[in-house]
């Protein structure tokens, strides 16, 4: 473990590897993140598992032997990746046991689903009942669709990773579809304290788009702009947060077990050279959140990361203050998000078309 992640945790920040393959899994390299590196979650995606799948023999036998029973592509798929996510599961075990917060390892509804409530129910409840492990998240879109069935899932007891929040309105959706989940959860005499949620937010891609759209302004107010969106985005939900969590509502469901549903800070991978590459880690660090690293992130944060202090909290009034000077620059902020949330459910069904074309690929291999 560097100084550098151990004063990251120590500050309060669960630090989950956004990455996951067999070769990890069966190398212990997956245990020696966890060990080392301070690693004490991991969030996954069907590109993930397309790259994994197609570099690693590790699969091989097991396509060959799902084709040999007859598995078209989508079973194959399914068989893969939760086997997969259970392995990670089992080596989380011991942080989930000795935190209750961590050891989680997440795992996608399909996402051709994404705008299919029913689907997405039924998909979150066949990936729970084949995992089949109570460390495991299902990761369950925060479209307008996706936010009946959160609070479905919820309601039924299984633990769920919502991905896809761009925007603070969204995001306070996300967490009314988690307290009502609860709330039926509780009637139904479910025990809440099984429930776990965390709330994906997204960072990094708030920057990429508001940039470019600053960029094309090419005022002095808007260049002067850039790369401050992202963060005071991410600080203006925690203040959401805070406030969802100091009601009587949160209140009445805590003392009946409840979990807060916790921000997760996802997409951290800076994307622009100009900007520091530990930016969506140093510049977003406060207590009981998650930031899903890729590996990059997470090394490069162990190499020369910063951790000074809580850099949220207290911080909405200057993040509100960025908000309105890009609205007074030009920067159509309720457009930003709708791209946003479009580009990035089209980003989701490509990711599974690229998985479907690599499995597919080695099944017709595993035939021939």
């Amino acid at each position: 473990m560097t100084d550098r992640l151990k004063a990251l945790a120590d500050a309060g920040v669960s630090i989950w590897l956004d990455d996951l393959s067999r070769e990890r899994i069966e190398t212990g390299n997956l245990a020696e993140l966890v060990r080392d590196r301070s690693v004490v979650g991991v969030t996954t995606n069907p590109t993930i598992f397309a790259g994994a799948i197609a570099d690693g023999e590790r699969y091989d036998a097991q396509v060959r032997r799902l084709v040999e029973g007859g598995a078209d592509v989508d079973q194959v798929i399914f068989a893969l990746t939760t086997d997969d996510v259970r392995n990670a599961c089992d080596v989380l075990a011991p942080v989930a046991a000795a935190t209750t917060a961590d050891g989680r390892v997440s795992i996608e509804v399909e996402p051709t689903l994404a705008n299919d409530t029913d689907g997405t129910v039924a998909s979150a409840e066949a990936l729970w009942a084949a995992v089949d492990r109570p460390n495991a998240l299902i990761k369950i879109p925060a479209t307008l669709e996706g936010l009946p069935a959160i609070t479905a899932a919820i309601a039924a007891g299984i633990s769920v990773n919502v991905t896809l929040i761009f925007s603070v309105e969204r995001y306070r959706a996300v967490m009314d579809a988690y307290l009502t989940g609860l709330e039926q959860a509780r009637d139904a005499g479910i025990d809440l304290a099984t429930i776990r949620s965390v709330a994906s937010f997204f960072v990094s891609r708030v920057d990429t788009e508001i940039d470019a759209r600053l960029e094309r302004l090419g005022t002095d107010e808007a260049l002067a702009l850039r790369g401050q969106a992202a963060v005071a985005n991410a600080r203006l939900a925690y203040a959401a947060f805070e406030e969802v969590t100091g009601s009587d509502r949160w209140q009445a469901l805590a003392d009946a077990g409840a979990h807060p549903q916790r921000p997760l800070w996802a997409s951290t991978g800076v994307k622009n050279p100009a900007y520091p590459d530990t930016l969506y880690v140093t510049d977003l660090v406060v207590a009981d959140t998650v930031n899903t690293m890729p590996e990059k992130t997470l090394l490069a944060f162990a190499d020369h990361g910063d951790v000074t202090g809580d850099q949220v909290t207290g911080k909405g009034g200057e993040a509100q203050a960025v908000f309105d000077r890009l609205a007074g620059a030009g920067v159509d902020l309720d457009d930003v998000f709708l791209v946003l949330e479009t580009e990035g459910v089209d980003k989701f069904k490509a990711s599974w078309t690229e998985l479907v074309a690599t499995v597919q690929a080695q099944m017709d291999k595993a035939e021939a």
